[in-house]
């Protein structure tokens, strides 16, 4: 049973243990990010976090006791020079452990323990899903001002949207009218310009009808005769 059992013993002695602990914690200084298996990492975080916040304050104990931990002069100054002014607004919660699955052979859970401050991509993900606030029921009922005034808002948006898209669409009408004029008028420009050819007159034919009344009154003068 594990009654009061506070420290993770990781299988090793303790002079094992605390040697293992220094050098992992040299490496993560160093590289800002390593990858080992859970046990280990949630170790490491309770050994690191202390040296961490101690490293903000940059004089001679601090740096002291910094290294009877560590006993590694180049972590000491990168610890101090780099990562404490980077850490220096952050209240705790210098690192994150990001598991990563399985190790294949005895199916260890692995992962990643990595700084904060020093994976960018990851933090600017965050931020943008903050950006994002999503409506929780635990927020707390708004009251009846708060409400009358965000449907005052979103009625005057809306009628600001009609408003503009109608002017818009008065643009659009104005714009197709005047390009329509345009072409017309082009059109009566490049129409050519036709004369009318009078053709001359020539004189008519008498028809049958106006020749058969002269005969007539030929005939009708023979037989008087």
């Amino acid at each position: 049973m594990r009654h009061s059992r506070r420290v993770n013993h990781l299988g090793r002695t303790s002079t094992h243990r605390k040697a293992m602990l220094s050098n992992m914690a040299s490496s993560l200084i160093m590289h800002k990010r390593i990858s080992t298996t859970v046990a280990k990492a949630k170790a490491l975080r309770k050994y690191v976090e202390p040296l961490l916040t101690k490293s903000k304050k940059d004089d001679t104990h601090s740096r002291r006791v910094v290294f009877a931990y560590l006993q590694d002069k180049n972590a000491v100054t990168e610890l101090f020079r780099t990562i404490s002014p980077k850490i220096a607004d952050r209240p705790g919660g210098y690192t994150r452990i990001l598991h990563t699955g399985f190790r294949i052979g005895d199916t260890a859970e692995m992962c990643i323990i990595e700084l904060v401050d020093f994976n960018e991509n990851y933090s600017q993900n965050k931020g943008a899903q903050k950006a994002v606030a999503k409506a929780t029921r635990r927020g707390g009922r708004r009251s009846k001002k708060s409400e009358t005034t965000a449907s005052a808002e979103t009625t005057a948006t809306e009628t600001q949207a009609v408003e503009t898209a109608e002017e818009v669409t008065v643009e659009n009408n104005t714009i197709e009218q005047n390009s329509v004029e345009e072409v017309q008028n082009v059109e009566t420009e490049n129409q050519p310009q036709t004369t009318e050819v009078t053709e001359p007159q020539t004189p008519e034919e008498p028809t049958v009808a106006q020749q058969e009344p002269s005969q007539s009154t030929e005939e009708q003068s023979d037989k008087v005769e």
